[in-house]
């Protein structure tokens, strides 16, 4: 009977020669012929307990109503070229805000015509 040791040796030996003779595997990734660009800066939109606030990426922030939140917006978004996505909106609200004042931003967002809508979020750390 052969001892274990004698075993495993016998393996590690044929591993280690073998282990250089082995091709690393190639990654063949799909091409793309034109991609669509990125937005430069989404429009923000700041809820806070008495006031909704739109930062737009370029120009100055222009407070606004819960009415005329969406008008408003889709009147910033550049005109969407073909291939183009749209410029998105990225809601920041106050955490001690209801879920309900987010949804219906949202909801006007979404009657006005805006297409891409994130909320921002903190990480915890």
């Amino acid at each position: 009977m052969v001892p274990f040791i004698d075993v495993m040796l016998v393996l590690l030996i044929i591993f280690m020669v073998t282990a250089p003779l082995i091709t690393p595997s190639m990654i063949n990734l799909p091409s793309v012929s034109k991609a669509a660009p990125q937005p430069a800066q989404p429009i923000e939109l700041l809820i806070s307990r008495n006031k909704i606030e739109i930062k737009p990426a370029t120009g100055a922030p222009v407070t606004s109503t819960l009415a005329e939140i969406g008008p408003a917006v889709k009147a910033l978004q550049p005109a969407v070229e073909a291939g183009q996505q749209p410029t998105p909106v990225l809601i920041t609200a106050d955490k001690t805000i209801l879920y309900e004042t987010v949804v219906k931003v949202m909801d006007e967002l979404n009657k006005a015509g805006v297409g891409r809508i994130a909320l921002a979020v903190q990480t915890v750390q």
